[in-house]
């Protein structure tokens, strides 16, 4: 298997009738998806998402794919081509878009209506093309044909790209329940055909790729449902990723055979349920919807309150109704909470903080941990080995996981049948040729971490991010001083002002003749620029504060020349 390098140069240009792939997200991390491919000097876009920050990332909104790699290209992009409607793959597509506005988007009917409604609240507009499964659309070298795949979220496509350098199936994300609520099946019999004709690179997602066997059907949940509902004597509180259609399709399905009523919670739910049920992926028997307004004036036992925050985001509904801070919403000892979806990597930490709060306020808390309410949206083992034997690639890149799901995907790869040689493990930047038939890795591109903080998008880096973990878990110094740099006679303070220490100001005193000292002794020799009395400070003050009370802070020196 071909494993990414740190010594990885930069790539060759690409050979005449090559084909090249470099993703931009998506590999070592559960978010971000992009996958760039080039052909004939013109550019193919697969997925724009975003990925969701972690607790080691304080302030920051949103993490975008590096858009780097396509600064002086964006003309040569023919087409963003977009598997399905989730925040991990459609997320970033505005701020692409920021970048060069008229790039065509194709997309099924419901994953442009939730990225149309997304770019309206950045004031964007777009160029669009609906597709569907078994549609074939040419986007200059590359004719790509969509096929129908079962996930968590309704109308979701693989894409099959061929190009004079061969053919790439890209799965997207995917699963293959064979009792899906909508009907649609995963086309294995496309991927068959595919196959056939001949697969020279299959991009497979690795999600639950060390999860053995096969991923249990959505209608399982239903019985587990009512069994919660049935038990249920106040209000049910149940908290879902916000474009998880089918979930909510239970959830409301759930609420009128008990006789219940549901209101949805959040813009983003309100938002996307409503795009749903206006194209008829939504079914909401009358009388059962009702405006959340209305939720506080009837009995608790017959309300529904279908909300976002599953994975314990701090602004979604469910973390501020675990904090008895959203302005409408509470619950008690008779409540029951549900969380209605996986646990992604990494949220580990956010999601247990809110089971607990919840549990604080005496609510009955049903999570994936406790009770089978939720089923994944991704294949498990059994279900990739049947896609390798099915698709029998030239070549295999495990693309949508962590270190661990690709290499475990790569492995089942191999056991069907693939050599190793032919199993490419990637890294976000690692660039990948496929030329004769063969997929190698030729080199790499840079490709970081892109920070939405407020306004500002790409302004924030590692360096800032390594303050704020220091702000938060070290505290903070400042030191003032007025200095004469010609004599070196410190003619005020210094002063010391501290924030998140729990001792005393007055503890800083014994540290005020040394700073005079050091700025007086470094200044006579010779150090009469204010950043190096700045260092000498920081310096001083970081080894008396790591000594004397075990922190090692944020030290903002300030010094003043007169």
């Amino acid at each position: 298997m071909s494993h990414p390098h740190p010594e990885l140069g930069p790539p060759p240009p690409l050979a005449e009738g090559a084909l090249r792939i470099v993703a931009l997200g998506g590999l070592g991390e559960i978010g971000r998806n992009m996958t760039v491919l080039e052909h004939a000097g013109r550019l193919l876009v697969i997925d724009c998402g975003v990925l969701f920050p972690e607790d080691t990332q304080p302030g920051v909104d949103l993490i975008l794919p590096d858009f780097s790699y396509l600064d002086g290209r964006l003309e040569d992009i023919e087409a963003i081509v977009l598997t399905h409607g989730h925040e991990d793959h459609i997320g970033a597509v505005p701020y692409l878009l920021r970048l060069r506005g008229d790039i065509p988007i194709a997309g099924s009917q419901l994953t442009l209506a939730f990225l149309e409604a997304k770019l309206a609240e950045f004031r964007l507009d777009s160029l669009t093309m609906e597709v569907a499964a078994g549609q074939t659309e040419r986007f200059g070298p590359f004719e790509c044909e969509f096929v129908a795949v079962n996930h968590s979220i309704p109308d979701a496509l693989a894409v099959a790209v061929r190009t004079a350098a061969g053919t790439v199936l890209h799965t997207g994300d995917f699963k293959m329940d064979q009792l899906p609520l909508d009907g649609r099946l995963t086309d294995l019999r496309a991927f068959a055909r595919l196959g056939e004709a001949g697969v020279d690179l299959f991009m497979v997602d690795s999600t639950n790729a060390e999860v053995p066997g096969f991923v249990a059907p959505e209608r399982e949940i239903a019985p587990v449902l009512d069994v919660v509902f049935a038990a249920a004597t106040g209000r049910i509180v149940v908290a879902s990723f916000s474009s998880h259609v089918h979930r909510v399709q239970q959830v409301v399905d759930a609420a009128a055979r008990h006789g219940r009523r549901v209101a949805f919670v959040g813009r983003s739910m309100v938002r996307n349920m409503t795009i749903a049920g206006a194209l008829g992926y939504l079914t909401v028997p009358p009388g059962v919807l009702i405006e959340q307004k209305l939720a506080g004036s009837m009995p608790d036992d017959e309300i529904v309150l279908m909300c976002t925050g599953s994975q314990g985001e701090p602004m979604a509904a469910l973390a501020r109704i675990a904090t008895k801070t959203h302005q409408r919403i509470s619950v008690g000892p008779d409540d029951t909470v549900i969380l209605a979806s996986s646990l992604i990597p990494g949220n580990e930490n956010a999601v247990y903080r809110v089971i607990n709060g919840l549990t604080r306020l005496g609510a009955k808390v049903v999570h994936g941990g406790n009770a089978k309410v939720h089923v994944s949206g991704h294949a498990s083992a059994g279900e990739l080995l049947y896609c390798y034997n099915i698709v029998r690639p030239r070549n295999v890149m495990p693309v949508h996981g962590e270190d661990r799901h690709l290499v475990a995907n790569a492995a089942l790869a191999v056991l069907t049948g693939v050599p190793a040689q032919n199993v490419v493990v990637a890294q976000d930047g690692v660039v990948i040729d496929l030329a004769d038939g063969l997929a190698r890795v030729v080199g790499a591109v840079p490709c970081g971490y892109v920070y939405v903080d407020g306004s500002s998008v790409g302004g924030i880096t590692e360096a800032e991010l390594k303050d704020r973990r220091i702000l938060g878990e070290e505290g903070f110094i400042s030191i003032f001083a007025v200095v004469d740099t010609a004599t070196g006679r410190v003619l005020a303070g210094p002063h010391i002002q501290a924030r998140g220490f729990a001792e005393a100001d007055e503890v800083f005193d014994e540290i005020l003749p040394q700073v005079a000292a050091a700025i007086e002794g470094a200044t006579v020799g010779g150090a009469a620029d204010v950043h190096q009395l700045q260092q000498e400070v920081r310096r001083v003050v970081g080894k008396w504060v790591s000594s004397q009370l075990g922190r090692r802070p944020l030290i903002v020196p300030v010094i003043v020349e007169a």
